[in-house]
């Protein structure tokens, strides 16, 4: 008779979609931000791993220095278990600072010995069986390693991990090393937390027309037009991590409305201005004041000064200043960015545009701050361009 280790039989799962991904992230972040018990963080990233690469067990380890130990306290199935410092692959993949990625437990070759005196012999008593793995180690803020992640079993119909679930853990290992050194050192974990805002931007852009850099521009604009607002170097630096999130919404619009080359019916018009309040909705329930910020920027960045826009038809300073910054910066780079739909606006056609538009769609003050630090903003465009997209045949 087994004992709890048993494999239960489980129905084959679906990998994440971007939207899903997101929530999970959102979901786990929020949580670990507001925990300082290192027992509960250390299960709340060990679910967030096996739920963002769909695997039947995530396990995190720890270097214990005084012991000269790995631990673990959070094994999916198992309880504490505790391993001399260099054995075994997580000992490995922490001794050699890479990521160890197996698709076979019982036919890999190279690493045959360790898996032999390791998974293979721990199936053996607990009738469990080890296919594919991963480990992953993970880093504080100093860039020393403290410990590892470890995925076993993937649970959909390919059963083995993919280059993308590598990626996926190793920014799952990336926030966890320093909120784990956060918490024991009851620091802050706002700089990873800005990576992932960035990071989730990104994806959010690279589901639709946009490009890396367009996130990345548009922060910088935000930046300069808030300082040239007068709003403090402190509050421009929070709007400038925040509005890489202002299209995140994007990750549940549909490819065929998203992706469309030509123009929009109405319908699909609508359906795409959705963005905003699905963006807001994901961020909105947050504690962290980065993401509230994100959250008013995701939702305010389509309203007009004229009360004109969407989605709340929002008026003059009813809109958020964060908002009424984010949407002359998005619309800038959008007008001047080539893409393999349209040609980019020429410069004075833009400028002609806010002139005609200061007081209808953008705050005349923003316009005016736009004007005032153009050269700091065209210097911001030459520095992050965009490889230009070749056309479809």
């Amino acid at each position: 008779m087994h004992d709890e280790y048993e494999l239960e039989v489980v129905k084959m799962k679906q990998d994440l979609s971007s939207e899903q991904m997101l929530s999970v992230i959102f979901e786990y972040t929020a949580k670990i931000a507001n925990e300082r018990i290192l027992d509960n963080v250390l299960i709340l990233m060990a679910n967030m791993g096996r739920e963002m690469v769909v695997a039947d067990r995530c396990s995190v380890w720890l270097i214990d220095e005084r012991t000269e130990e790995l631990f673990t306290t959070v094994a999916h199935g198992v309880k504490e278990i505790r391993i001399p410092l260099n054995s075994g692959l997580v000992g490995m993949s922490i001794s050699s600072g890479e990521a160890i990625f197996i698709d076979d437990a019982y036919t890999n070759v190279p690493y045959r010995d360790v898996l032999l005196s390791g998974a293979i012999a721990v199936d053996k008593r607990t009738g469990y069986h080890t296919k594919a793995l991963m480990v992953v180690p993970f880093r504080n803020n100093e860039g020393r390693i403290i410990g590892a992640y470890q995925a076993i079993n993937k649970l959909t119909e390919a059963e083995v991990f993919s280059n993308k679930d590598l990626e996926y853990l190793k920014l799952a290992a990336s926030y966890s090393g320093k909120s784990i050194e956060s918490v024991m050192l009851q620091q802050e974990i706002e700089e990873t937390q800005k990576e992932i805002i960035f990071t989730m931007g990104e994806i959010g852009e690279s589901r639709s027309k946009e490009t890396g850099n367009h996130v990345k521009r548009v922060a910088e604009y935000s930046y300069i037009l808030a300082l040239g607002m007068g709003i403090s170097q402190e509050d421009a630096e929070k709007l400038k991590l925040a509005s890489p999130m202002h299209d995140i919404g994007k990750v549940a619009i549909p490819d065929a409305v998203l992706k469309k080359p030509g123009k929009l019916t109405d319908e699909e018009y609508d359906v795409m201005k959705t963005h905003t309040t699905i963006g807001y909705n994901l961020l909105k329930n947050s504690r962290r004041e980065l993401l509230k910020i994100a959250a008013v920027v995701a939702s305010q960045h389509h309203e007009k000064w004229n009360g004109r826009g969407y989605p709340n038809g929002l008026k003059g300073e009813e809109i958020h200043v964060y908002g009424r910054i984010t949407a002359i910066a998005d619309v800038f780079d959008a007008l001047g960015s080539e893409r393999v739909y349209k040609k980019a606006w020429e410069l004075d056609r833009i400028l002609n545009l806010f002139k005609e538009e200061r007081g209808q769609h953008f705050d005349p003050k923003v316009v005016d701050a736009f004007f005032e630090q153009l050269p700091a903003i065209l210097k911001i465009r030459d520095a992050y361009q965009d490889a230009i997209p070749e056309a479809s045949a």
